[in-house]
């Protein structure tokens, strides 16, 4: 089983329904299978090689398109594994990827095509096509089936392993809560874009499981979403703070939105004043979710509590087992359960790890363990769950008297800019390669719409006694020219020195300060 096998599923259950719409163009689910089996071959005709014991790397590098969706489940299909990128990569970033993974194929649009131009044997505008020669690959459960490039807390992007049976989990884990999030009559924004998580398998996994409508939109806007939403009725609305917040800010939101039944939010911190002010606008309440790219994504969510409270990740999913751990090591509180292998017998009762009867507990690391948990990093397992099947996120949370959950920090530097990964090594490096910077520091900033910003405090370099002039401008361009906008600073600011510790490196908890 597989997401190429849901679309299969999909298809034979439900051909001329409707299954993805872009802009004017529609896809049936019998259409979707039919041009996904027709580029599975046409891969396979390419015979790439092996590496490692793992099948050949495709990286996928596309807007959310219809294009997107055929080629994941073609690469799907054959049995290959799936490398989805940010399209607005700059070259040096995609080119990291592309090495790191040893792709084979790069399927992107012609201009990000020329900026990497001999970094992968087959650099592609469109997937090749073949008739059947025979039959298709089997996949078994723990093959990898993605590789997600996350900044992690190693500095370089590194690729997460997702096999095939964490992406099922977590879509077995969403459906085991009452009442059903999602049906088959469902139809469902994917305006998050698909070369993460989140939107990749909450989003567009969400579609192929439930065999429900997806509404593509390559590039968000307020306006013209809300115009989609109307325009095709959509019911579920998977997003992040900054997209309620977008919306918020619409003269008719509530008429706009009137159709749109479920709004979960996560990626980032949406902040309760927001939430509220959403809801008052649209009449309709947000939900909130919490996961990690490794995680497949989601590990807990307000829809598993009761009754969602102001500031609430809610409640780890059914299928997932939770760990708070202090400094020392010890559990402060455990929470969740392991899912069931059979939900019809009701003498198999899953292990009960009791809600603390304290108001609540002292914070620690959230430590996970389920079926939906990834197998380690690219290409060794490195990082990955231990030999119990534990894995440590780097998030600090505690728990409430009822067992709700509340995120407070996180152990390592990264910067979460709308959900996705900024690791303040990187951008310092690509500071440092400018001529006139001696030292760099990056920090986190707040941001009231993507959560946190990126902030960077520059040393000029002294040349013969004199320092540098150097301009916010100057380096904002030097920085776009090699990352990602997300990964840009916000604000450059200039100092004299850096406070350093006695082995020189810079004491960042003195800057924040």
């Amino acid at each position: 089983m597989n997401l190429a096998t849901l679309l299969r599923q999909q298809a034979a259950a439900q051909p001329d329904r409707i299954a993805l719409r872009a802009g004017g163009q529609t896809l049936t689910w019998a259409e979707w299978d039919a041009r996904t089996d027709a580029a599975a071959y046409g891969l396979l005709a390419l015979r790439l090689p092996t590496a490692g014991g793992h099948a050949a790397r495709v990286a996928i590098a596309l807007p959310n398109t219809v294009e997107f969706a055929v080629a994941l489940t073609a690469v799907l299909r054959a049995g290959l594994i799936a490398v989805p990128g940010n399209p607005g990569l700059t070259p040096r970033e995609l080119r990291h990827v592309l090495s790191d993974s040893g792709a084979e194929v790069l399927l992107a649009q012609s201009e990000l095509l020329a900026g990497v131009a001999g970094a992968v044997p087959h650099a592609l505008t469109e997937l090749p096509t073949a008739a059947a020669t025979g039959g298709l690959p089997e996949t078994g459960d723990d093959e990898i089936a993605l590789l997600l490039y996350t900044s992690g807390t190693e500095g370089a992007p590194k690729g997460a392993m997702l096999p095939h049976r964490a992406l099922l989990a977590n879509h077995r884990q969403l459906a085991a809560l009452e009442p059903p999030l999602l049906g088959a009559d469902d139809t469902v924004l994917l305006a998050l874009p698909l070369f993460h998580a989140y939107g990749l398998n909450t989003g567009l996994g969400s579609v192929l499981w439930h065999g429900a409508t997806g509404v593509l939109v390559p590039d968000f806007d307020p306006a013209g979403t809300a115009a989609a939403i109307e325009a095709h009725a959509v019911t579920v609305v998977v997003g992040v703070p900054q997209m309620f917040l977008a919306w918020s800010a619409l003269p008719d939101a509530r008429a706009r939105l009137a159709t749109v039944r479920l709004a979960v939010c996560g990626a980032a911190a949406l902040e309760p004043a927001a939430a509220t002010r959403f809801t008052q606008l649209t009449g309709i309440a947000v939900q909130v979710g919490y996961g990690l790219t490794e995680t497949a994504p989601v590990l807990a969510a307000t829809v598993a509590a009761p009754a969602a409270k102001p500031g609430s990740i809610g409640r780890p999913l059914p299928g997932v087992e939770l760990r708070l751990v202090n400094a020392a090591g010890e559990d402060v509180w455990r929470g969740g359960s392991a899912l069931l292998e059979d939900d019809d017998d009701p003498d198999d009762e899953a292990p009960d790890l009791a809600v603390p009867d304290s108001p609540g507990t002292d914070p620690g690391e959230i430590v996970v363990r389920g079926d939906n948990l990834f197998l380690g990093y690219w290409p060794d397992g490195r990082g990955g769950p231990d030999a119990d099947g534990w894995w440590p996120t780097r998030d600090v949370a505690y728990a409430d008297g009822d067992g709700d959950l509340f995120l407070v920090d996180r152990l390592g530097e990264l910067i979460l800019v709308s959900g996705f990964n900024v690791y303040p090594a990187e951008v310092e490096q690509v500071l440092l390669a400018h001529p006139g910077v001696a030292q760099a520091a990056v920090l986190a900033a707040p941001h009231p719409l993507t959560g946190q910003q990126v902030r960077a405090i520059v040393v000029p370099r002294q040349r013969g006694g004199e320092v540098a002039e150097l301009t916010e401008a100057e380096l904002a361009a030097h920085c776009a020219r090699n990352l990602a906008r997300f990964k840009c600073p916000a604000r450059i600011e200039f100092a004299r020195e850096l406070p350093l510790s006695v082995i020189g490196k810079v004491r960042k908890s003195l800057l924040r300060e």
